[in-house]
């Protein structure tokens, strides 16, 4: 198939017309990185002094959930379920339980009351390569 001399002008059109912004960009490209000033290096001097970085984040929310066990149930014997039913999870008594943030595991704990008030007193804490490990799971 043969392009028409009406096509072929409109392809050279084109191409000039990308010639001339490439060329325009690489202009200002020049200037800016001739301009001085206007961007400025990055440097730990340059960097507004704070007592410590962790101080922002310290007043974030999170949600910290202890976990007694799990278990799997149908819709059907949900719906059954009444005031004293008993569902069977799948933790052992005795076994530690989970202490998540946010969903993720950090720790795990036994439970203990204080003031007539249940607690978890924190045996063991997950490492973060623990942590990372489990997630690649």
């Amino acid at each position: 198939m043969q392009e028409s001399p009406g096509a072929e002008k409109e392809d050279e059109a084109m191409m000039d017309d990308w010639a001339s912004a490439l060329a325009e960009q690489n202009g200002n490209e020049a200037s800016v990185a001739a301009a001085p000033g206007v961007f400025q290096p990055l440097s730990k001097a340059a960097a507004p002094s704070t007592r410590n970085d962790i101080d922002m984040i310290l007043d974030i929310p999170v949600h910290l959930t202890v976990e007694l066990g799990r278990t799997k149930i149908a819709i059907r014997n949900l719906l059954q379920l009444a005031q004293g039913s008993v569902v069977e999870l799948d933790g052992m008594a005795g076994e530690p339980m989970d202490v998540l943030v946010n969903g993720c595991l950090i720790a795990q704990g036994e439970v203990v009351v204080v003031n007539d008030k249940f607690g978890i007193r924190l045996t063991d804490i997950i490492t973060p390569s623990e942590r990372i490990r489990k997630l690649n799971r």
